[in-house]
Formats: C-alpha cells, structure tokens, sequence
C-alpha cells in the first residue's frame, strides 16, 4: 500500500456533496473516532454508524472488505468480537492530515519558498507518479518540468513525507527567497491554479452553509445522531481541500479568497456538531 491508495479513499464524489463514498465515510469515521480506542471499531458498531449515513449493511461490509484489500483496514478480533484496525501506515496518514485539516496552517512571505527538484528514470516510472501524487497532496505548485514549490512552512512536513515514502533519493530540496521580475501574485496564480481551488472552496461553502443554518434555527435538546451523520458527510467534504491547499500568504491570494469563507463554515460547523457527535459515537459503541 502506498499513500496514493489511500488518499484516493479522502477523494468525496464532490467537497459539496453529501452523496460521499461509502469507503470515503469509513475512513472519515475511522480518523476522526477510532484512533483514541487503539485504531479499532467493531463490525457491529460500525454497521450501526454507517446506518445512521444511510448506507446498508452489504454496502458497509463491502466497502470493508475494499478498504482491507488496499491495506488500509487490517481484521482484529478484541473480547471476541470481531473488528478491524486501521495499518500503521494508514494511521500516520491520518495522523498527519490532522495538522492540516483541524490547524489550517497558514504561511508568511517571510517563510520563503520550499523547491523539490527531481529526476526518476523511465524505468521507475511508478516512483515518478508516487512522487507528483505525494507533492500533489503536500500542496506544491509546479515551476516547469520537474520542479516544485511550496510555501516554506511546508519543509519539514515535506522531508518527513518524502523520507517516509522511499522517495528521498529522487529529490532535492531547496530553500529559496523569490527574486524575479514579475508580480509574486501573478507567478504563484501560474504555479497554481487558484481559480479550480477557489471554485472546489466555493462549492463546499454551497453545499455545507444550508447545513449551519439549519442547526442554528434549532431549538432544544440536540439530535446527536443527526449531529453525527452532518458531522461526518462534512468532513468528508471538507478534508479533501487542506491537502490541495499549501497554505499560501494571504499577500499572493485573490481577493475575496473563497478559502477564508469555506474556512470559516468548517470552523462552525465543527464546533456546532463535533459535541453531540462525539455522543451519539460513544453510545452507538456501547449498544
């Protein structure tokens, strides 16, 4: 298994979509409740979650039976009951996407600039594509053939990744100040394109913005398994975008960045539903 397998699993059918992959939603489920019990659920209690979505039990047991042939999910057996746990290395790719979706790092002209440059025979050519997807989802812009760059405030995420994955010897990294002569903001839209990323931000903010507004005309006791089924299609939606954006300083953005908006209704909605949420998991597991 290799981090393409499973981020393709992080891709939803859209980011303003509720209609998300029933794999899609596993793995949002396992990131965001798993991981504290040891990286396991049960088959039942997962049945159960997933019902709460939508999706019916051949659907789930499917879609596990997918995600375990890829080598994300592994079968474990806990009191007798029978479960699975989530691979070591689909936990650190979690581990390290928290980071992005939840901090939202945000970098400074001051950072500079990070730039891979590589060069992968033809012979491993599958190293050259494990390497544009691995920058890809880092959220590097490409210069010219070959060469990539970052915000600054990506190095070291971005030598860990690459060290982890094989791939350092393909790679050379270089820090760099921008010195040319064109506007920084019009070379970073040619790095980019800042105009798909804006419309995926804006499609979530379309999709996601009826959900918030929804909840904030409620009155009384929350419905956690409500909470839970919005909570879950939400992030799903949304945890695809902080891969793809590198976080860049506000000074190279369009105005009117639709990120900030998108940003700003994920923060809402986190903390409108990640509560009774988290509530309705605890007693599903329990049942």
């Amino acid at each position: 298994m290799d981090y393409d397998e499973v981020s393709e699993e992080l891709r939803p059918a859209g980011t303003g979509s509720t209609a998300a992959r029933p794999r899609a939603l596993i793995v949002t489920i396992y990131g965001l409740y798993a991981r504290s019990a040891g990286g396991w659920l049960g088959v039942s209690t997962l049945i159960r979650l997933m019902g709460r979505l939508g999706v019916e039990e051949p659907a789930v047991r499917s879609s596990i039976s997918r995600l375990k042939r890829r080598g994300i999910l592994e079968p474990e057996r806990r009191d007798g009951t029978a479960g699975y746990a989530l691979s070591a290395h689909a936990r650190a790719i979690l581990d390290e996407g928290d980071r992005r979706i939840f901090d939202r790092p945000r970098g400074t002209l001051d950072d500079g600039w990070v730039l891979a440059v590589f060069s992968v025979p033809e012979s491993e050519r599958g190293k050259r594509h494990a390497l544009r997807s691995r920058l890809t989802w880092l959220g590097f812009g490409t210069v010219g053939p070959g060469i990539w760059i970052a915000p600054g405030h990506l190095e070291a995420e971005t030598r860990d990744a690459i060290d982890r994955d094989g791939l350092a010897d393909y790679v050379d990294l270089f820090h760099a100040d921008y010195r040319g002569f064109a506007s920084l903001p019009g070379e970073v839209a040619h790095w980019w394109d800042l105009d798909e990323l804006g419309g995926l931000y804006a499609e979530f903010t379309r999709g996601q913005a009826p959900v918030l507004a929804g909840w904030r005309r409620r009155r009384g006791r929350d419905d956690t398994g409500e909470a839970f089924a919005d909570y879950v299609r939400v992030l799903t939606a949304w945890r695809r975008l902080p891969y793809l954006d590198p976080g860049l300083a506000a000074e190279v953005l369009p105005r009117d960045w639709a990120g900030v908006k998108a940003a700003e209704l994920f923060a809402d909605l986190r903390q409108r539903l990640e509560a009774p949420a988290q509530r309705f998991v605890e007693d599903a597991s329990q049942a």
